[in-house]
């Protein structure tokens, strides 16, 4: 725990994500209520975050996905999930998701630190390219194309807002260590 507000960012493993599933569900709860587009709608409960992420818990335990969280007073500020691709042809290529700051820590730079952490973690795993899918003109538009990510194009009314309007999503991709 940092006494003086500094953020944290570490990995998690199966156990110790198992054990942090309410402090998960609540910062998922949190970004839903907040507008952000994660899969889910207005409304999402505590324990529909906690099953959210208790379903993540088998590929974090087989090294398939990463889960890195930051950290701050000792409190669950932000995650990001990185998903090895599991086609054959694709052992080079991962995925970034679930991308989440807590609505009272963003603008701190929260994002950009779970942003670079997950390139590393994904470089430290062997994968040089990684891709995500973004709400079109969210925050986490603009932080991606900030942070040196390659926009594909958007589609449109690719998934509903958490209010049930359909929105677009704008693919991103980065190429990282040696190619």
């Amino acid at each position: 725990m940092n006494e003086d507000g500094r953020v944290t960012l570490r990995r998690l493993d199966a156990a110790e994500a198992e054990a942090a599933l309410p402090a998960l569900g609540a910062i998922l709860v949190d970004a839903v209520a907040n507008g952000a587009s994660v899969n889910f709608l207005a409304g999402f409960a505590q324990a529909e975050g906690e099953a959210f992420w208790r379903g993540q818990l088998p590929l974090i335990a087989e090294g398939k996905r990463i889960l890195i969280v930051a950290t701050r007073d000792g409190a669950i500020a932000g995650t990001v999930v990185i998903t090895f691709a599991p086609q054959p042809n694709q052992p080079h290529r991962a995925d970034v998701g679930k991308m989440l700051v807590h609505s009272a820590a963003r603008r701190q730079g929260i994002g950009r630190a779970l942003l670079e952490a997950a390139e590393t973690a994904a470089l430290d795993a062997g994968k040089t390219l990684l891709v995500l899918d973004t709400e079109t003109d969210s925050a986490g538009h603009r932080l991606y194309a900030a942070c040196g990510w390659t926009e594909v194009g958007t589609i449109p009314g690719y998934a509903l807002s958490t209010d049930g309007r359909p929105k677009g999503a704008t693919i991103f991709y980065k190429m990282i260590g040696r190619h």
